[in-house]
């Protein structure tokens, strides 16, 4: 063993000093025992293999094992140091698996250009291969995280517990990814790829948790009936909390909904956007490379008065004004619908424009009508806009809505009309009964007016409902140190932001905006790469390996080929159902039939009754 070592650490020497070896090197490994460990008796050769193994320092090389054989009950021994390098039945070494698994899900590579990085390491491998070592990756990982579940368990124990945060996300027909993490480390701790949020999926993916980690001491989620009905059944006694971001999104689209839909229908109809835009470049083609013009004008605001190029400024001034009216979006804190309420903006914007250019359409800066033709025809355009009565009633009718809404969102200490932090608002730090005094000052002045009460009875309803889940007093529990006093987030955002950041790096891998391809393809245990940022995360699942490269090396491989063999069956059973009754014979024909059939039993089933 001592030869061997020397011989790996040689030809690493080589590697490290550049050198390429001239033809393929050749390795000898063998069991690291002689003799039979049970009864003691020398060991006979059994036989000996040959297989290429690709690993990061050494590059490709042929892996000659020799195989001996207890003589009395045949038992086989094994190169324990090639099963350090290389999974049984594969040529990659687990080094190999890691970086590509890293690279991409940490770092966003695509296929191609990790193919590319291995290359330039004497690395030779397909893109097909890359994918394969990459579902790799993720199912090592998984086991990894499976057989530290003791130990995560323990160390959330230390801190007094877990919180844990639920959500899901899909993206057109995809499936549901669904995800748990604990609210105070961070962690992952475990994730399903269901057909839809339903109570039904949803329970057994609960009852692993529970098993796994024990009762967390508090969960938040959103409103999804599913996850509520879900956590009924198996978290029927712990503290259970609705977060205030959804809670208050859920009730602005509750209110706001039905009135942004007529803006956003009548603004439509009108094709006030796209005229506008076609305005604007017919503006910017006439006034082209004039900056001058552009440039007086700018000092005209500047100096409250007009100096010079007067012919070109009504021209200017309406190119400006159409894309301040365009640029409305500008206002939107990032909070998205209905905290932001774009189209609505756009209306106040253009009803803004509308009484101004009003005012101003009859001064004529030369004394000349035709100048103010640009001012004229787009008050043509908005008139008709501001006339519409159906769209002033909803406008009128969701301002005042909105007033209602700001109120609430003030008391409850989040997403406030003037915050800056968008989907990573978690509200401020105020003391939650303060919050809870001030909803209930809310709710308490809804009620004091009998129009405004039954205008707002569904928002009251909704508070009234989730009143328990929505303020509660801080949570104490025990740990070695003490009773600890914790505080449960006031939103379930920790979820929303690792969910945005999956997509955004999904989307810089594949180029592409849609995310419903990876959905579908990725495995379900694929978010516990977050884990492996978390510093704490990586001291537990390594469990004393220096690498995950190593700590993968200590898994069972029959239970890595038994899981991607599930997952690739559970993939392609529909695939391939499908594609059997594509290929019957005469299908058209087939399905006519029977939809036929069918309607002959319905017309015998009612001569029947």
């Amino acid at each position: 063993m001592k030869l061997f070592r020397a011989y790996v650490n040689k030809l690493l020497t080589n590697v490290s000093t550049g050198s390429l070896f001239p033809q393929i090197p050749t390795i000898h490994f063998y069991p690291e025992v002689e003799y039979c460990p049970d009864c003691r008796t020398k060991l006979n050769v059994r036989n000996t293999q040959d297989k290429t193994v690709v690993t990061m320092d050494i590059g490709a090389f042929l892996a000659k094992e020799t195989r001996l054989e207890c003589p009395r009950d045949k038992s086989l021994y094994f190169s324990k140091d090639l099963r350090k390098l290389v999974p049984a039945h594969c040529t990659f070494g687990f080094d190999v698996i890691e970086y590509v698994g890293k690279a991409l899900f940490l770092q966003s590579r695509n296929n191609l250009e990790i193919r590319k990085e291995l290359a330039a390491k004497n690395i030779s491998i397909s893109e097909r291969e890359v994918s394969y070592l990459g579902q790799k990756f993720i199912t090592y990982l998984a086991l990894a995280h499976q057989e530290s579940a003791d130990d995560l368990r323990h160390s959330m124990a230390k801190r007094g517990g877990y919180i844990l945060h639920v959500d899901g996300t899909c993206e057109g027909d995809s499936p549901h990814l669904f995800c748990g993490l604990d609210g105070i480390s961070e962690i992952v701790l475990g994730a399903i790829k269901i057909p839809s949020e339903k109570k039904e999926e949803l329970i057994p993916f609960f009852r692993r948790i529970k098993k796994q980690y024990g009762n967390p001491i508090a969960l938040v989620h959103d409103m999804g009936v599913a996850i509520l009905s879900a956590i009924a059944v198996v978290f029927p006694d712990i503290a259970d909390f609705i977060c205030h971001f959804h809670f208050l999104r859920d009730i602005g689209k509750d209110l706001l909904l039905q009135d942004y839909q007529t803006i956003m229908k009548r603004l439509r109809k009108f094709n006030v956007r796209s005229s506008l835009g076609r305005k604007a470049s017919y503006l910017k083609n006439k006034i082209g490379e004039d900056v001058e013009t552009i440039t007086s004008f700018r000092q005209a605001l500047e100096e409250g008065s007009f100096t010079d190029c007067l012919q070109r400024m009504p021209m200017a001034a309406t190119y400006l004004l159409i894309n301040w009216a365009l640029e409305s979006s500008i206002q939107s804190q990032g909070y998205g619908f209905p905290f932001d309420r774009i189209h609505l903006d756009f209306y106040l914007r253009l009803k803004e424009l509308h009484h101004l250019l009003e005012g101003i359409s009859d001064i004529h800066l030369r004394n000349k009508a035709k100048d103010n033709a640009p001012f004229l025809r787009i008050w043509q355009l908005l008139n008709k806009v501001m006339q519409d009565k159906e769209l002033l009633y909803a406008v009128e009718s969701m301002q005042a809505k909105i007033k209602v809404f700001d109120k609430l969102r003030k008391a409850l200490r989040i997403a406030l009309p003037e915050g800056k932090n968008g989907l990573n608002d978690e509200g401020d730090e105020t003391c939650i009964k303060t919050i809870e005094k001030e909803v209930t000052a809310f709710r308490d002045w809804v009620r004091s007016d009998e129009e405004r009460k039954k205008t707002y009875a569904k928002m009251i309803e909704q508070i009234d409902k989730y009143w328990s889940k929505l303020f509660a007093d801080p949570l104490v529990v025990n740990t070695v140190e003490g009773p600890v006093v914790i505080l449960p987030q006031r939103t379930n955002n920790i979820l929303e932001r690792f969910f945005r950041l999956m997509k955004r790096l999904g989307r810089k891998k594949s180029g592409t905006a849609s995310l419903n391809k990876m959905l579908k393809a990725i495995l379900a245990d694929t978010p516990l790469v977050r884990n492996l940022e978390n510093e704490e995360y990586m001291d537990i699942i390594l469990n004393g390996c220096a690498t995950l490269a190593e700590r993968f090396s200590r898994i069972d491989d029959r239970l890595i080929r038994e899981q991607l063999k599930e997952a690739q069956d559970n993939q392609e059973k529909n695939f391939l159902e499908m594609k059997k009754i594509i290929r019957l014979p005469d299908l058209p024909n087939k399905i006519f039939t029977l939809f036929k059939e069918h309607r002959k039993i319905q017309a015998n089933g009612h001569l029947r009754s």
